[in-house]
């Protein structure tokens, strides 16, 4: 257990990532591959073929109703229903009744270890916790839609398994017998980045030696889609434009995303590979904000200086900040002035905080993003550049990014300061007023 000279837990001891895995739109299927996506300045958003669902039932093209309109676009993970289920111990009677956010994660999770230099043998039996954010139910809405097509009398009684939310943590447990912590986080978009803190939290308190932590998106029913395209929340245009004056909603996306983590003491202790270093974490919540949809920019300035003050480091160091950046005209705007109040306090003009969003490349994958956001930022630290915010030309107008400290990354370009300590952040928020946000350093391992 992290303790300060009084005894008392040290809550700015520093968390080791390890390791890392992602499955995400674009074909990505590692770290490797998600980088060489961000560099290249690619856009993994494309339209939903009819094999997901059928989009004539579910496209109106009449232009008296537009926002029926731009349900085709969305980011799809290659190949989500396919699955080894041997690999895991699992029947294949059984992982037919399994939400494939469950085998995503566990596929995540066990390419977090392998790229952490863990050995499953090693780990098993030991308190290692298992956060994972998760929300949607889209496949037990289709298996239960399907009348029959899918279930029989052998494989039906895996369905409450299957597609349980507290299971995409437990199964994750149970698959590799680790022994600490194990639950699941649901405060929609910032779940994955508060999943993060409750096992950074539980890694200080001594009570994990090790943490799995990460989140899970899956499109398969057509549901929820429908609702957030009448409620004006999604981009008829088909793009997230973070941050620009022609930003007009987001695209929705999936993916699954862990990072495998470790007080930092122990990792060098233990010799261990450390991808970057978490500093500090925070979580707050709005509370009552205009509406309970509607985000708090109090709330999220508390939010981020609640993180750098447990990091133990001044806001004004921060070189690049991952934004929400959804591509909103209430969010962003709001998320700006929040993150330029407390970051480009204190700051020199000559040297703004640079912001982007993963958003612009990949879409918004809600309870997945968060996470998403953090392994982008650790790969960002690792190779010492900032990839461009996709899709950004002509700042929004209602906020002056300049007199906030703040400039859109709009280019591949390495870190400001290269003589200092990269430090940089992530920001994640919840529609139901849940924030959350991490800061992060370079590895202190990395060969110069």
């Amino acid at each position: 257990m992290a303790l300060d000279p009084s005894g008392t837990i040290n809550k700015q001891e520093p968390i080791a990532v390890l390791g890392m895995g992602c499955r995400l739109p674009g074909g990505v299927e590692s770290p490797e591959q998600f980088w060489q996506l961000l560099a290249e300045g690619r856009e993994a958003i494309g339209e939903i073929p009819s094999d997901r669902w059928d989009l004539q039932r579910h496209h109106d093209p009449d232009p008296r109703r537009p926002l029926h309109q731009h349900v085709r676009r969305a980011g799809l993970v290659d190949g989500i229903d396919q699955f080894d289920p041997a690999l895991f111990g699992i029947s294949g009677r059984e992982a037919q009744c399994m939400d494939p956010q469950q085998r995503l994660l566990l596929e995540v999770c066990w390419r977090a270890m392998e790229a952490g230099a863990q050995p499953l043998e090693q780990l098993r039996g030991r308190s290692v916790g298992v956060f994972m954010g998760i929300s949607s139910a889209d496949y037990s809405a289709l298996l239960w839609a399907s009348e029959n097509q899918y279930l029989t009398p052998d494989n039906e009684p895996f369905i409450l398994t299957g597609n349980t939310g507290c299971i995409a943590a437990n199964r994750i447990s149970y698959a590799f017998d680790l022994k600490g912590p194990s639950f699941t986080v649901d405060t929609a978009c910032s779940s994955s980045l508060v999943a993060l803190h409750l096992a950074c939290e539980s890694l200080r308190r001594g009570e994990s030696e090790l943490a799995l932590a990460g989140g899970v998106q899956a499109l398969i029913h057509p549901g929820i889609q429908m609702s957030f395209c009448k409620a004006g929340l999604l981009s008829p245009s088909g793009h997230c434009r973070s941050f620009d004056a022609e930003a007009d909603g987001y695209v929705r996306s999936e993916g699954a995303g862990a990072v495998l983590l470790k007080p930092l003491r122990a990792a060098l202790r233990d010799g261990d590979p450390i991808e970057a270093v978490i500093r500090g974490t925070a979580v707050n919540s709005d509370g009552r904000s205009q509406g309970i949809a509607a985000p708090s920019q109090k709330a999220q300035m508390a939010c981020v200086l609640a993180a750098y003050t447990a990091a133990g480091l001044s806001p004004a160091v921060a070189q690049y900040v991952e934004a929400h950046g959804t591509g909103t005209r209430q969010g962003d705007p709001i998320e700006l002035r929040a993150l330029g109040a407390v970051l480009g306090a204190g700051r020199s003009a000559a040297k703004p905080c640079l912001v982007g969003s993963v958003k612009s490349n990949l879409g918004h994958g809600e309870t997945a993003a968060g996470i998403t956001g953090l392994i982008k930022t650790v790969l960002c630290l690792k190779h010492r550049q900032i990839p461009a915010s996709l899709h950004y030309s002509r700042p929004n107008p209602s906020v002056d990014l300049h007199g906030l400290g703040l400039k859109v990354s709009d280019a591949l370009m390495p870190f400001p300061a290269e003589d200092q300590e990269l430090v940089a952040s992530v920001s994640s928020f919840g529609f139901g007023g849940t924030n959350a946000h991490a800061v992060l350093s370079a590895s202190p391992v990395v060969a110069r």
